[in-house]
């Protein structure tokens, strides 16, 4: 949805910083703006804050607008405004639209016998996956900074969606091993030879963006900032919390 992409992430922010100059808010008001490791798009990995930015989506795009709307109003009116460039940041709270919750509640789902196969698009997609939890925390931090300013929050590590299913497999004791090539690839259950997993080439982006890999070094020297969660601690968190779900007990 291009249009309601664009006008909610580039006009949604555009506004917000227009009422803060119109108020005069620039004394009181401090602005966090939610900037997308997308923003890098096809930028070899590790991307930082002196990246080249070059977007892949009309999200990425729209995010761009307002990572520029931020620092043109810092800049030209003193406005207290920040960006923080969050790498794809995961929590038991994500939409089931992202593809880390469809394969957590999938695979939790099979765990119960009310499915038996989870269907997905691009398994070679590299992300920087880390836990919400630290991210907000960053966040927070960039807000108590004297001086406004723009910062990458990443965990400097990247895994496959490939490698994410097989993570959340291996929480209820499932080995996937892969048969198959490109879009006829298929994951099997290695102790039951069952077909779990089947790609559907309808799923895969017009333009992928191969991998986001961010350097939070900045970050870490300036906010002390540093995330605490591993890739297997935040794949069990969603796991732990989407079996509940699926149990009934939440």
């Amino acid at each position: 949805m291009p249009i309601a992409t664009s006008n909610i992430n580039a006009l949604g922010t555009l506004r917000l910083l227009e009422a803060i100059r119109i108020l005069d808010g620039k004394k009181n008001i401090r602005l966090y703006q939610a900037s997308s490791s997308e923003m890098f798009g096809s930028s070899p990995a590790p991307q930082n804050e002196q990246t080249p930015m070059h977007p892949c989506s009309p999200y990425g795009v729209a995010k761009l607008y307002a990572y520029w709307m931020v620092k043109t109003y810092r800049d030209s009116y003193g406005l207290y405004a920040a960006n923080g460039i969050l790498f794809n940041h995961e929590s038991p709270l994500r939409g089931e639209e992202f593809v880390t919750r469809k394969i957590t509640r999938a695979v939790c789902e099979m765990e119960q016998g009310i499915r038996n196969m989870l269907i997905l698009g691009n398994l070679d997609a590299r992300r920087d996956w880390g836990h919400a939890r630290d991210y907000m925390r960053g966040a927070w931090q960039i807000l108590q900074q004297d001086v406004p300013d723009d910062y990458v929050l990443a965990t400097g590590k990247a895994y496959s969606v490939r490698e994410f299913v097989e993570a959340s497999f291996r929480f209820i004791n499932v080995d996937i091993v892969w048969q198959g090539r490109e879009k006829e690839e298929v994951g099997i259950d290695k102790k039951t030879g069952n077909v779990l997993v089947k790609i559907n080439a309808d799923l895969f982006r017009p333009k992928e963006v191969n991998e986001l890999l961010g350097d939070a070094g900045k970050a870490k020297k300036i906010l002390k900032w540093d995330p605490e969660f591993s890739f297997d601690e935040l794949v069990e968190d969603m796991m732990i919390a989407d079996r509940k779900r699926v149990q009934g007990q939440i």
